[in-house]
């Protein structure tokens, strides 16, 4: 069993550590069904982060 798994963004598949090249991956997550949300993941933390950026410029709080 896989230690490692990763998003492959070339072929839109969840790969174990010994897949392609990592700079086609994202991860690595500490599981498959981890993985395969990858994009999602990538998604959520893009939003909130763009959120806290927005709150910074307006002076707001952390």
């Amino acid at each position: 069993m896989a230690d490692k798994w990763w998003y492959c963004l070339t072929h839109k598949t969840v790969e174990p550590d010994d897949g392609c090249a990592n700079k086609n991956r994202l991860g690595p997550y500490p599981d498959q069904a981890t993985a395969g949300r990858a994009l999602e993941i990538v998604r959520e933390r893009n939003e909130k982060w763009d959120a806290e950026d927005q709150d910074w410029e307006k002076g707001a709080p952390g």
